[in-house]
């Protein structure tokens, strides 16, 4: 398995994967088996599991730790695995579990519901790195002002940090600082300018995606256009609904069992839901097309 970190930190697109579940809400392995293989065959750089929109505020610790093992051993790529929880010690757990089971990070949101200051946040990410040692990359999730996250990166304790907007990422840019786009709106400029982008329509569409990432790399703008108009279309689709309902629905047509979405729709976006389902039908062929050529 290649390695997550290189000399430049780190580097590639992460899909962040959905969770397949089942009809009672338990977690579908087979499902997940699946997901694991397609996104491996698509060549992402690495699977985040366990982020917002694999919903894992609704899934039990023990089933998250097992999900995590059984993948490792699964994926051709790195796995990372989102330890979020509602409380310090929950999240440590998961953080122990992920990394006996060998995944290549972690990624660490601020605890659920309760709301945290800045200084609060430093602080439980302080005490987190100090309790879980050296020896896992940590990488953080979730909202905080720029100068705080950049605290934390200068500190040397995390790997990188997640941010979801375009004036995150340059806030934060300095020699040093590794940061990854949060944001699948930012794909282009972040990975042109060499930064990691985890990407939640990764998950939905991958091999535009990384035909995206490759055009890039090889500085074929005919072919970025092409490929980055492909995938605006799916974008603003996906921004009609919660996450993950779009990303569930798309993966679920192209033929793997997802489970019960998270939030009931309403009657006017249930039809469009059911809309973005037979347009994504019919735009994924020739978008397999494009990639397959670009």
């Amino acid at each position: 398995m290649k390695a997550l970190l290189t000399d430049g930190g780190l580097d590639g697109v992460y899909a962040a994967a959905i969770t397949p579940l089942g009809r009672t809400g338990d977690i579908n392995f087979g499902a997940v088996f699946e997901m694991i293989d397609y996104l491996g065959a698509a060549r992402v750089d690495a699977i985040a599991l366990f982020t917002a929109w694999g919903e894992y505020p609704a899934l039990a610790v023990d089933e998250r730790a097992r999900v995590t093992y059984l993948a490792v051993k699964r994926s051709r790529v790195p796995l990372l695995a989102g330890v979020g929880s509602a409380t310090f010690h929950r999240s440590l757990e998961l953080a122990r579990e992920a990394r006996s089971a060998g995944v290549a990070a972690i990624l660490l949101p601020p605890p659920l519901f309760y709301r945290c200051d800045d200084d609060d946040l430093y602080e439980f990410y302080a005490q987190f790195a100090a309790q879980l040692g050296s020896d896992l990359p940590i990488i953080v999730t979730g909202e905080m002002d720029p100068e705080t996250a950049g605290q934390l990166l200068d500190s040397g304790r995390f790997a990188g940090v997640v941010a979801d907007r375009g004036s995150a990422l340059a806030g934060l840019g300095a020699p040093g600082r590794t940061v990854v786009a949060g944001d699948d709106r930012e794909l282009v400029s972040a990975r042109s300018a060499g930064l990691g982008m985890l990407s939640a329509a990764a998950c939905a569409a991958p091999e535009l995606t990384m035909a995206l990432n490759a055009a890039i790399s090889a500085g074929d703008l005919s072919a970025v256009g092409r490929l980055e108009g492909k995938r605006q279309e799916l974008l603003a689709w996906l921004d009609r609904f919660p996450a993950p309902v779009g990303i569930k629905t798309a993966v679920a047509a192209r033929g793997i069992q997802t489970g019960p979405l998270p939030v009931p729709l309403s009657a006017q976006k249930q039809q469009c839901l059911e809309q973005f389902r037979d347009w994504f039908k019919a735009w994924l062929p020739g978008t397999k097309k494009l990639t397959s050529h670009a």
